[in-house]
């Protein structure tokens, strides 16, 4: 079973290679065209692409780009000539650190949510209602909203995240804003998809024996609801960490944070596809590597498939 999933992850990763190289190659214009803006003549932007392997074909750029990512080497910068990883490097502790602080709110918040939200009662239909609310309201507002109320009317935290220019780690004010503009909606999208399965589990002829003899709430959470939950939590875990990863983006551009996402918004606009790709093979492993520990929980907790 361990073997299955090692090979479903690599296979995963091959398709989400392909994917996106196959974007990458799909965005109108290059990086030559995006660095001349456009005053170059057809001879000179001939000479660029020639220069940066551009002209060669996609089949043959895609091989030796994955041949290349497997021994750790993600090619050069087309735009300034570095290479990818200490580009990569350079931005990868800012945005380690915003989506640490996100997922720190976002799992109890995600757990808390659930519970309620699949009780049949007035609270529990108003913790759902809340919850399907804040999951459709898109990142941009969200983060908005927080900025207005927390910068705006009480001036408690900054309204960027600028980060300190010795280089050292960004303060817990700096990440306020930005972490809790991933980590509510993420929450609230991980309380949906986890609603079902406490509904499920609730249902269950032995937890409302539990309920009938008086235990508690906690205890019936901790012996009877969360042995269950493991597994698929782990799973829908991984699934919310992937789009905190997509949506930091948006936020690192939005809050001024110099991590990934800003990386890859500004490689997008210029072309820059060693980068783009490079930054969304990284967010891809990540949810990759997760969906591979939600598998290995559900090896750990579930025998009857450890036994399979």
């Amino acid at each position: 079973m361990i073997l299955r999933a090692l090979v479903r992850a690599a296979l995963l990763l091959v398709g989400v290679s392909v994917l996106v190289f196959a974007a990458t190659e799909a965005l109108p214009g290059d990086a030559a065209e995006a660095r001349t803006a456009g005053r170059a003549t057809a001879a000179q932007l001939a000479e660029m692409r020639a220069g940066t392997g551009l002209d060669v074909a996609p089949w043959r750029r895609y091989v030796h780009w994955a041949g290349s990512l497997l021994q750790g080497d993600a090619g050069v910068s087309l735009i300034s000539g570095r290479p990818v990883t200490d580009m990569i490097g350079q931005r990868l502790p800012a945005t380690a650190a915003l989506a640490g602080a996100a997922l720190l709110v976002t799992v109890p918040l995600m757990l808390v949510l659930a519970w309620p939200a699949a009780e049949d009662s007035v609270v529990g239909r108003l913790v759902d209602a809340l919850v399907t609310a804040t999951a459709a309201i898109p990142q941009v507002v969200v983060a908005a909203g927080l900025t207005a109320l927390f910068a705006g009317v009480l001036a408690w935290l900054p309204p960027v995240s600028l980060l300190p220019t010795g280089g050292g780690p960004p303060g817990l004010t700096v990440l306020a804003l930005p972490a809790l503009s991933l980590a509510l909606p993420a929450a609230a999208y991980g309380a949906m998809l986890l609603r079902g399965l406490v509904t499920d589990i609730l249902a269950r002829p032995y937890v409302r024996d539990a309920r009938l003899r008086g235990l508690t709430a906690a205890r019936i959470a901790v012996v009877y609801v969360g042995p269950f939950l493991i597994a698929p939590a782990v799973r829908i875990l991984a699934v919310v960490t992937g789009g905190l990863i997509a949506a930091t983006a948006v936020v690192e551009t939005m809050f001024g944070h110099a991590g990934l996402g800003e990386l890859l918004v500004g490689a997008v606009a210029n072309r820059d596809v060693p980068v783009v790709q490079a930054a969304a093979m990284l967010a891809a492993t990540a949810v990759v590597l997760g969906l591979l520990v939600a598998d290995m929980a559900a090896v750990l907790t579930d025998p009857r498939r450890a036994a399979a």
